[in-house]
């Protein structure tokens, strides 16, 4: 038996862990599927994101080619007037060999020209003749400064106009292409700034044409990306994770565009793995508190049953000692002496046969139900104060066969009746009411004790439950598993009233 019930135990811990592992499987599973779907979803803005930020690289590198287009043409158009000042200013067309109408076109084109700023001065740079210049410079006559400044972006055009003679034509760009290139700018700085601090907080690094100069971050820790050996790792882990982007800039210069997985991506595939953990952590810690709490329980109710163990054996054997001392003392009489003894031997078989069917499924037999009672009783009434009366109100006083356990269902009784004296501190009346049913029969052992509480009674059959101060807790335990596992029965606080008594009912089946 004992081999068989540690078989159990392990094939039911067996059964209980595959469970377990199937519940956190299934659910690790789901959840690895909801954290896959997610990730897909994510992982499609990410991609969404790139390819939205090629079509607008796409899209200033065109802008960027159109404004250089302009500015080309606007450099051959200072170019042309350099050819016409030139023309204008030879000694050919000075001598009047060109003819009035080629002086006039020469002559029309200057005169077109009312957008780019020109300025034309001699060796000295003494201003010679200027147009569409901005106000404050109207009134210059020497190019120097901040309007030299201003005009020498662009190397002067010489116009020699004699021998070893050479005027000089200055220009910048318009005031148009100067007003397009800083919204120009804008565009691109705009860019920029849309890239690194995006929708989809994806971590971005937008370096120069090396990959290594940091011109704008987003979505990344601000102290640790002014650390270089941060910086160089995150773009050698941006670059394995994604061909960065390059787009070409007509002041930067070739830039490139780094970026990775979200930080919510990134965390959403760790899940499941912290999940496992957490699930795994959480398990241990159950465990070793289920396996604490077991093995204190266990302690107790060994500790319990040991100590009921003394104390049902210990009756019995004080009055076998104090018989045997009033014989050897020749105060006894023997007859009488001899009776009692073996009224305790029965009594110790009694326990011995309760204790070795406690660990077993019992043998119920028809027993009478109403002889058990009187024979508990008159076992304890010798034993019990004479302060404590009892009452029997049974319906009728012939037999009532139905199938017991003999030695068990007394000791259910015993524990009753042992608890209502407890409960009435040796003073009071202890009422027991049989009622035959159809189908069942009722048993109420009623008491004038001093009652149990609402809370008390939702857990006063649990093992290690007591209210007194040397008790172990088992006596109504037992006696649950006795009428509930073993007869199949119900047994219950029908009734309590603090100061007034208890009624605890057995309902067991015919």
């Amino acid at each position: 038996m004992k081999v068989d019930l540690y078989t159990q135990k392990k094939r039911t811990k067996i059964a209980l862990f595959i469970v377990a592992l199937i519940i956190i499987g299934v659910s690790i599973f789901y959840t690895n599927l909801m954290v896959n779907r997610f990730a897909k979803e994510e992982l499609k803005n990410v991609k969404l994101w790139a390819e939205a930020v090629q079509r607008k690289a796409r899209l200033v590198n065109v802008t960027e080619t159109l404004f250089n287009q302009l500015q080309d043409q606007e450099r051959m158009r200072v170019e042309l007037l350099a050819k016409v000042y030139n023309y204008l200013l030879s000694d050919n067309d000075l001598s009047g060999s060109s003819s009035s109408s080629d002086l006039t076109f020469y002559l029309d084109i200057i005169q077109n020209n009312t957008t780019i700023p020109v300025i034309q001065t001699d060796e000295d740079g003494m201003i010679l003749n200027a147009k569409n210049l901005d106000s404050g410079y109207d009134t210059a006559t020497r190019l120097t400064g901040k309007l030299l400044e201003d005009f020498s972006v662009y190397d002067p055009i010489e116009v020699p106009y004699a021998d070893n003679r050479m005027n000089y034509l200055y220009y910048q760009d318009s005031r148009f292409f100067r007003e397009l290139k800083e919204v120009l700018n804008d565009y691109v700085t705009s860019f920029m700034s849309e890239v690194a601090l995006n929708s989809s907080s994806v971590p971005v690094i937008i370096t120069d044409s090396t990959k290594t100069e940091v011109l704008q971050f987003g979505n990344l820790n601000d102290i640790r990306m002014s650390d270089p050996v941060y910086v160089s790792m995150k773009l050698e882990e941006m670059e394995d994770e994604n061909t960065p982007i390059k787009i070409t800039f007509t002041d930067l210069g070739e830039t490139y565009i780094f970026y990775k997985d979200s930080d919510l991506l990134t965390a959403m595939k760790l899940y499941p793995l912290a999940q496992i953990l957490i699930i795994s952590i959480f398990a241990a810690i159950a465990y070793l508190l289920f396996s604490y709490a077991r093995k204190s329980e266990q302690n107790r109710v060994w500790a319990g049953m040991a100590k009921e163990t003394a104390h049902q054996i210990g009756t019995p054997l004080s009055s076998i000692m104090a018989w045997l001392e009033l014989l050897k003392m020749g105060e006894g009489n023997a007859q009488e002496a001899a009776a009692e003894i073996e009224k305790d031997i029965v009594r110790l078989e009694t326990i011995t046969e309760r204790f070795s069917k406690i660990g077993s499924v019992p043998t119920l037999e028809q027993n009478n139900i109403i002889q058990i009672i009187n024979d508990s009783l008159n076992y304890l009434k010798p034993r019990t104060p004479k302060r404590v009366n009892f009452q029997i109100n049974i319906d009728r006083e012939e037999e009532l066969f139905i199938p017991v356990n003999g030695p068990l269902f007394s000791w259910v009784l015993e524990n009753l009746f042992k608890n209502a004296i407890d409960a009435m501190e040796g003073v009071g009346t202890v009422s027991i009411d049989l009622k035959e049913e159809s189908k069942h029969v009722v048993i109420d052992i009623a008491d004038t004790g001093k009652g149990i509480s609402i809370t008390e009674q939702k857990t006063i059959f649990n093992p290690g439950y007591t209210s007194k101060k040397r008790g172990w807790g088992l006596g109504l335990s037992l006696s649950k598993r006795i009428v509930k596992d073993y007869h199949k029965g119900k047994i219950f606080v029908k009734t309590s009233t603090l100061g007034k008594g208890s009624v605890f009912r057995i309902i067991l089946r015919k």
